[in-house]
């Protein structure tokens, strides 16, 4: 079967930074990871070479960060009173999260932090990276009314994040990437942030 939009597709994969051979992610010897085509639940570079591809294919796709999780922004980088984050054990590297001045849940990493400051960093954790993904269709369908009205495999969450570790933590070796229900990474449930007017973060 070929793959079109609005595609239940099953998939495994391993994720690696194409320019240090770092490994990032996989999924190999898991769950496979199951998202519908066309509704911007994957990152795009991906998702458009697997639209070129049928069940059974297993192919090496490189996706360029702006075609990923974008450039990394320098201007995306804040330093923050250390009273802010009072209560909170603080680890460089780690995620922390916040609301934004429109409400919205933000995620940040901890960049640096001393006795009066915390410097955070809106990036993504993959932004400016050159991904290579090495990818194998494991099955496919058409996505049923429920899944298109809810945008989630079967009526439930997916089952699994595409390059972002594990699910639902953070810090350590899931590279500060954690993900709600129903959600797969580099979709549209990931915002942009182009660090100017955040709001509060790290209370959460």
């Amino acid at each position: 079967m070929k793959i079109n939009e609005y595609n239940v597709v099953a998939i495994e994969y391993s994720l690696k930074d194409a320019t240090t051979n770092e490994q990032l992610d996989t999924n190999v010897g898991g769950s496979p990871l199951e998202f519908i085509t066309g509704m911007g639940q994957i990152i795009k570079g991906l998702e458009a070479e697997i639209l070129k591809m049928t069940v059974g294919d297993k192919a090496d796709v490189m996706v360029a960060p702006i075609d990923g999780y974008g450039e990394y922004n320098e201007e995306a980088v804040q330093t923050l009173p250390r009273e802010q984050f009072a209560g909170l054990d603080l680890v460089v590297g780690m995620t922390l999260y916040g609301s934004s001045e429109e409400g919205e849940t933000v995620q940040v990493s901890v960049k640096s932090f001393d006795d009066n400051e915390v410097t955070i960093d809106y990036n993504h954790p993959m932004a400016g990276r050159t991904l290579m993904f090495t990818v194998s269709i494991l099955d496919a369908r058409e996505a049923t009314e429920q899944e298109m009205a809810t945008g989630m495999v079967g009526g439930a969450s997916s089952g699994g994040c595409c390059g972002g570790g594990s699910c639902g933590t953070s810090g350590g070796h899931d590279h500060g990437h954690s993900h709600g229900e129903g959600e797969c990474c580099g979709g549209e449930n990931h915002k942009k942030t182009d660090g100017h007017g955040h709001g509060g973060c790290g209370c959460h």
